[in-house]
């Protein structure tokens, strides 16, 4: 594939050939069919299935996992819509709060929703305090609680997120500041929570907090190897695409396909490539050999 990818810098493919089922963790899809949330910070153009499906074209996964973004709040239309247009390779992550029904949650287990989205870095969707009180309301279907935060928030938020009685995946590596990164308080924080076996982490987003930014971003990069170093077993790969933050200005909109080629030097073996990008993803979303 060599045309450009809508909200992505490059046109160029990928050089790392990705294996069969490797899956892109975290995206999200933006259709102005659906109306954005009057509150929301950021209201992107259009990124819609049929422009991912060039992305995917031009970095190989076949699987993919649809984030509901901030911009629609707590209205999941545009996410459950997107799922069935994508149909059995892809799983969801919701945003919903309290008042959410159990006939709600069924129907979109059903759509292939696997998780929701507290986003506590944006505004749009369920506060801190109603964590402990989704967890409990997802817990019979098996869904995870997905964090997203800034750093500094996590050395008092490990403790509540351990106590959850879901599983927890953490945004885009835990959202580490630079320069200071793996000095930061969050880090041993998140290692402590990664370690007790219930919590993951999204190795995605390594333009957020970067300094030194593309093509290497050798400052996220080396957040991105200690994670694979110390828990290759708990681990997800995604692109964010369309770069929420970038499509506002507020950073550098990365070329996915050289994102997607850090993974070989992130994890050198196709074991480490084979785990993040296949097993992992198929044992925490609940995909079949067959999607």
């Amino acid at each position: 594939m060599t045309g450009s990818v809508p909200w992505s810098a490059g046109s160029a493919p990928a050089r790392l050939r990705a294996p069969p089922g490797a899956t892109d963790s975290h995206h999200h899809i933006y259709d102005d069919r659906f109306a954005y949330d009057p509150a929301a910070a950021l209201k992107p153009g259009n990124a819609t299935v049929a422009d991912y499906r060039l992305l995917q074209a031009q970095i190989g996964t076949t699987r993919n996992v649809v984030v509901q973004p901030s911009s629609y709040g707590t209205d999941n239309r545009c996410l459950l819509d997107a799922l069935a247009g994508f149909g059995t390779a892809a799983r969801g992550v919701a945003v919903v709060d309290e008042s959410v029904t159990d006939a709600e949650l069924r129907a979109m287990d059903a759509a292939g929703v696997r998780g929701v989205r507290v986003n506590i870095a944006r505004a749009g969707g369920p506060s801190v305090a109603s964590i402990e009180a989704l967890a409990r309301r997802v817990a019979p279907l098996g869904w995870h609680v997905q964090i997203h935060t800034l750093a500094d928030a996590y050395p008092a938020l490990a403790p509540v997120l351990a106590g959850l009685p879901v599983q927890v995946v953490i945004d885009h590596l835990g959202r580490l500041p630079q320069p200071e990164g793996l000095g930061h308080a969050a880090w041993p924080a998140l290692r402590a929570l990664v370690d007790t076996g219930r919590c993951w982490v999204k190795i995605s987003g390594a333009y957020h907090d970067s300094r030194t930014g593309a093509p290497a971003y050798a400052d996220t990069s080396a957040v991105a190897r200690a994670w694979i170093d110390a828990a290759p077993e708990r681990l997800v790969w995604g692109t964010d695409w369309p770069h929420p933050s970038a499509t506002a200005g507020e950073k550098p909109l990365p070329d996915d396909a050289v994102m997607f080629d850090l993974l070989e030097s992130w994890a050198p073996s196709e074991a480490l490539r084979q785990r993040i990008l296949v097993e992992n993803p198929a044992l925490l979303y609940g995909f079949a050999e067959s999607d």
